[in-house]
């Protein structure tokens, strides 16, 4: 059996056979040999006019401890599709790409489970290139396609550096809840770019949409997305009570003897819920409720506006919520007056979120994720750079290895 026809069986390139192999101080090269005439353009057309051509090496996988490298011509063809000389479209690697496919293939899914730097160290190449070619993996691998079939999808942003640089994140609560956009910034100009990439047709099929009460959010989708629910998450109002007490509790000055960390406990058992109060922090609510009127009183409001999301049935959930408020605004009491309005302005989107049983709770989960792959990477260059990582590991991309093929 000759060589070539054995690294032939070994490497099975693509396109082409090996036609030599040669032993240089880099490693192992082999010279392939085409077995196709036509050029393609990497815009897809197809044609035999060469315009010139040179000789470029790309890095593959290694064979044990040396380095693979394959030989081939690569030409320009004058495209006049794009109206412009450019470079061909090999099969066995990307456009542009100075590594194979199959290498590339490997690097993403590492990079999916390890930091770049143990990539680069493990397949004996640099930092900066496992960066451009996650870039290029999650290019490869992402498409319009991505954005049909939304129905149910949750909005978010979350800071990437210091110095107020934020992402908006777009993910899907169906489909194992990916993430589907991820634009630089947290404007409304961001979230209309959204909603550009979407399309009147796709955005017209949206049910509900999930988000705080940020004001950035919630004028573009009610704009651009009018047959979406809008969903506030229960968590942030929930905060708004939280924060309410703690107001009247302050306000309220404590008595004298009081140390800090009686404040702090009687603090926890106000903002903790009922069924989670042992016997010391119930006797604590219990005392406030007999000496201590208002404190006692908004503690009541704030249990009461917790049942909303715990023990009331979705189709009471605007008769609740309309009673909750009528009661707030007569408690006298300022801070749960002003919740009370408050509340009244986004009582569509409060009650939809218990109706339809959505939280913005899945896009908090995918920010924690963000979060481990920059302690993982310890920082991204730029924002594109991070944006690949989140494509690459939440944004359901599945990675075949070239031992799986």
């Amino acid at each position: 059996m000759r060589v070539t026809t054995v690294f032939n069986r070994i490497f099975g390139v693509p396109g082409a056979s090996v036609a030599s192999v040669s032993f240089t101080d880099q490693g192992l090269v082999l010279g392939l040999r085409r077995r196709f005439r036509l050029l393609t353009c990497p815009c897809g057309q197809r044609g035999s006019a060469r315009y010139d051509g040179s000789v470029r090496r790309w890095r593959h996988l290694d064979c044990g401890a040396c380095s693979v490298w394959l030989e081939a011509e690569i030409r320009r063809v004058d495209c006049r599709a794009c109206g412009r000389v450019r470079t061909e479209v090999v099969p066995w690697a990307r456009p542009g790409a100075r590594h194979t496919r199959d290498f590339e293939d490997v690097v993403g899914w590492l990079a999916q489970r390890m930091d770049k730097s143990g990539v680069a160290r493990l397949l004996r190449c640099s930092w900066e290139a496992v960066d451009g070619i996650v870039r290029r993996v999650v290019d490869d691998h992402l498409d319009d396609a991505r954005l049909d079939g939304l129905y149910r999808i949750g909005v978010d942003e979350i800071s990437y550096k210091r110095g107020h640089h934020y992402l908006t994140v777009v993910a899907d609560h169906d489909n194992g809840g990916r993430v589907v956009w991820i634009g630089e910034g947290r404007s409304r100009e961001v979230f209309e770019e959204f909603f550009d990439e979407l399309g009147d047709e796709r955005a017209a099929q949206l049910v509900a949409i999930t988000m705080d009460a940020s004001p950035t959010y919630m004028p573009v989708a009610a704009d651009r997305a009018p047959n979406a629910a809008i969903c506030l998450d229960p968590f942030h109002i929930i905060k708004w009570t939280n924060e309410a007490l703690d107001s009247v509790y302050r306000y309220h000055p404590t008595p004298p003897a009081m140390s800090g960390k009686d404040w702090r406990r009687t603090r926890y058992a106000l903002r903790a819920g009922k069924e989670r109060l042992k016997r010391e922090h119930r006797a604590i609510v219990n005392g406030l409720r007999r000496g201590r009127y208002h404190i006692g009183r908004a503690w009541e409001l704030k249990e009461q506006l917790r049942s909303l999301y715990r023990r009331i049935k979705p189709h009471r959930a605007r008769p609740h919520l309309k009673a909750w408020i009528t009661t707030a605004k007569r408690s006298r009491i300022p801070q749960f007056r002003t919740l009370a309005t408050r509340l009244e302005k986004h009582f569509d989107a409060i009650t939809a979120a218990v109706e339809l049983g959505l939280s913005n709770s899945r896009l908090e989960g995918i920010n924690s994720k963000i979060r481990v792959i920059q302690r993982r990477g310890y920082g991204h260059p730029s924002a594109d750079s991070l944006a690949a990582m989140i494509y690459l590991c939440i944004g359901g991309i599945t990675i075949t290895l070239p031992t799986q093929r």
